[in-house]
């Protein structure tokens, strides 16, 4: 399965009322570390499928939301759960290091 495709338009309906915690990738094309990540975030849409929403936000495009999350640095990965943030990522990680932030809120 592909990471979703988070928008400023979908985000509150994908996001926010999702019933499943929710894993947001803020990334840009131009970011090198962003691209580091992304097979991880790939990795966990997969290993996460029924029980967590993965997906990525591109910044360059929806700035409403990174505007209002104060995403200033890229990557950032949210975990949101029942609309709030949980906890926060900023730069790239190893992977055991998401799936530990993860497994803590599911």
């Amino acid at each position: 399965m592909k990471p979703f495709e988070f928008t400023d338009e979908n985000f509150e309906q994908e996001v926010l009322k999702s019933e499943l915690p929710v894993v947001v990738d803020f990334w840009a094309a131009w970011c090198g570390p962003c691209r580091t990540i992304a097979p991880i975030i790939e990795d966990l849409a997969n290993s996460y499928e029924g029980k967590a929403k993965v997906g990525k936000l591109d910044v360059d495009s929806n700035q409403q939301t990174a505007i209002k999350y104060g995403v200033r640095s890229i990557p950032t990965v949210l975990i949101i759960k029942n609309g709030s943030v949980v906890d926060t990522i900023i730069g790239a990680i190893q992977k055991n290091g998401f799936v530990e932030k993860l497994e803590a809120v599911l």
